[in-house]
């Protein structure tokens, strides 16, 4: 039971910074490799859609690293569990206002929309994926 523990508490310390990683390399390409290259007014746009997709990863590595202290043990805790509840909605609701920040300063080169709107749309399903479902598990699962 203890290495089993032990195994787990390996595999989500790994998702955690796994994703705390993917937050920091987005930030950091966004910032420095996209935003220089962009025309003032696209930059907005981007960012709107990049913002929610980063609070999420980071959320998500922060849930990974906590859990490690519950895992195999006990639920997660009751305060820990509202709190995500209520990012559950505040995340939606950032996608929700990326997305009309997106629409509303709409990028003139198709170039920019095409990435503005992926980034928007890996935003959403990184959303789907912690607070609706897991993809990563069989679709016979997800339901």
């Amino acid at each position: 039971m203890a290495d089993r523990r032990e195994r787990v508490r390996d595999r989500y310390r790994s998702l955690g910074f796994g994703e705390l990683a993917a937050a920091a390399v987005f930030t950091g390409v966004g910032a420095f490799v996209i935003v220089p290259r962009l025309d003032g007014s696209d930059r907005a746009p981007f960012w709107a859609a990049l913002l929610p997709l980063l609070m999420i990863l980071v959320q998500a590595g922060c849930y990974w690293l906590a859990a490690r202290s519950w895992v195999a043990v006990a639920p997660i805790p009751r305060g820990l569990a509202r709190a995500y509840r209520v990012l559950r909605i505040v995340d939606l609701v950032l996608l929700g206002a990326g997305l009309a920040v997106v629409v509303a300063w709409w990028p003139a080169h198709p170039v920019v929309a095409s990435l503005v709107v992926a980034v928007w749309l890996f935003g959403l399903i990184e959303w789907i994926n912690y607070f609706h479902m897991r993809l990563a598990y069989p679709p016979d699962r997800w339901f």
